[in-house]
This record gives structure tokens, C-alpha cells and sequence, in this order.
């Protein structure tokens, strides 16, 4: 696994934490930086920071800092037609969900519930 920031122009990684303040990390939820989400790296500014991300249908540009407290692994191999190869034992569809928390509830415990961790 490697950092978001790692990832270079044209490469697509499948976002797996987030290790951010809970402010931050609610904010990039909010905008589609969920568990399993693709994000790839669209362009880098001409000093090479900021960077610029698609997730979801969004641009957002993140500074390195940011990008490099959010944990990616390698996003899965595209067939000729441009469709995601299908993992094996992999059921061929993608779920996503919305949860709605009490104020005090906290990025963390949303995102590990997104994820599917127990606490």
C-alpha cells in the first residue's frame, strides 16, 4: 500500500484510510473520499504541489501534506473495453452508502463503519 500522494499523473489508486484531523476527514468524505472510492491523479501544479485528484465525478486538488496521510493500494487492471477486470471471488458490483451520525460521533468511527470495521 502507499500514500495518495505516491501516486503519479494517470494512475488510479483505491483509497483505504484516511489518517487526517476529523474535520478534514469529514470534509473529504463528504466529497466522495470513502472506502474503495477510485481516486487518480489528474495534473500537478508546475511546482508539483498541489496536486489535482477525480474522485466521484470531482476535481479537487490537495496539497502533498494532505495527500500523503490518505492510504491508497493499486487499483485493479482495465480490460480492452475500459471496464474494471473483475477480482477474483469479486461480486461485480459496487455498493455505496450514506450514514448519518450524531454530531459527536466522529470522522473516524464513520469512516471505520464505512469500511466494514468492527469496533
Amino acid at each position: 500500500m502507499s500514500n495518495l500522494s505516491d501516486l503519479r499523473v494517470g494512475e488510479t489508486g483505491v483509497l483505504v484510510s484516511l489518517d487526517l484531523p476529523e474535520s478534514v476527514q469529514n470534509h473529504l468524505m463528504h466529497m466522495g473520499f470513502v472506502p474503495e472510492a477510485r481516486v487518480t491523479a489528474l495534473r500537478r501544479a508546475p511546482a508539483g504541489d498541489p496536486t489535482v485528484y477525480a474522485v466521484d465525478g470531482i476535481e479537487i486538488a490537495l496539497r502533498r501534506e494532505t495527500a500523503s496521510a490518505i492510504e491508497v493500494r493499486a487499483a485493479q487492471a482495465q480490460t480492452a473495453s475500459g471496464a474494471a477486470a473483475e477480482p477474483e471471488g469479486g461480486e461485480g458490483s459496487k455498493a455505496r452508502a450514506a450514514r448519518v451520525a450524531p454530531a459527536d460521533a466522529g470522522a473516524a468511527s464513520s469512516f471505520a463503519w464505512l469500511a466494514g470495521v468492527r469496533q
